[in-house]
């Protein structure tokens, strides 16, 4: 493709979804005459490796490069700011810099795919930290089933029953006491995203194992002196979520009435309006 975009001078940057034939005219449109600024596309469009994958999306903007004559030399094609599509490869190619590539597009009108890259990283990273305070959180006794828990949200399956009773049996070996138990279930049931619904797949263990779990040993360990913000975070996506328990409506009424507005009192301090919703439903 190099070889071609030598003959460039001017790339027309269009939204690739929104390509077709009449596109003509559409987009913004680059002067390349100046050697600098050709080069600079040139050096921003480096690839790294051919490794033949193929994205199944369309892409995200289109280059379409033009002579001098304004006539169509080429186009390629930039996926996720990672990837690049020329028909003269087999496959997509990975680039040198993506980010360069962005900001090159940034600086030339088309701010968009920077900005949404910036905040998938973002998205990404954040994540991360929360997948990392879950396993933190998890009990020490899980430890050996925490890939096939994250391995959940990799491939968008759900907790079969046998890795809950595998995790269930481990857990009340490890941890005789059902107080303790329920303390490091709630404690783990708040970890992560926290979210009450909407969160990743491997997420949901916690919660179904305090399914299990009699009300009143939760009950129990919520008011044990050792129970705090953590617990009583597990606690409220617990008992708010969607069918988290057989018994809920029954559950959640047997809540001690102080014990039932701290609880209350904790997710409406959380920040989170689907949460908020959830706990006036049941908790108010």
């Amino acid at each position: 493709m190099d070889s071609v975009l030598g003959y460039a001078a001017q790339v027309r940057l269009t939204e690739a979804t929104a390509f077709h034939e009449d596109s003509a005219g559409s987009g913004v449109v680059v002067d390349l005459s100046r050697p600098d600024e050709l080069g600079g596309l040139r050096t921003a469009m480096a690839v790294d490796s051919l490794p033949g994958g193929v994205c199944m999306c369309s892409g995200d903007i289109q280059f379409e490069f033009l002579d001098a004559r304004g006539l169509f030399l080429t186009a390629a094609f930039l996926h996720h700011g990672v990837t690049l599509r020329w028909d003269g490869w087999d496959g997509d190619a990975v680039l040198v810099d993506g980010r360069s590539l962005l900001r090159w597009l940034d600086l030339h009108g088309v701010p968009g795919p920077l900005r949404q890259f910036e905040e998938d990283e973002l998205r990404y990273q954040r994540a991360k930290e929360e997948e990392k305070s879950w396993l933190a959180a998890m009990p020490p006794a899980l430890s050996e089933f925490s890939e096939a828990m994250l391995r959940l949200s990799r491939t968008g399956g759900s907790v079969s029953p046998q890795l809950l009773a595998a995790a269930r049996d481990r857990l009340r070996q490890s941890v005789p006491d059902p107080m303790n138990r329920a303390l490091l279930l709630l404690a783990w049931c708040g970890a992560g995203s926290g979210l009450c619904s909407g969160f990743p797949s491997h997420e949901a263990v916690p919660g179904l194992l305090l399914g299990d779990v009699p009300m009143v040993e939760i009950i129990a360990g919520l008011q044990d002196p050792r129970a705090d913000a953590r617990h009583d975070a597990g606690a409220v996506r617990h008992l708010v979520g969607w069918k988290s328990r057989p018994e809920q409506k029954q559950d959640v009424d047997a809540l001690p009435a102080p014990l039932r507005a701290r609880l209350l009192q904790g997710a409406r301090a959380s920040g989170d309006p689907d949460k908020q919703a959830r706990a006036e439903r049941w908790l108010a």
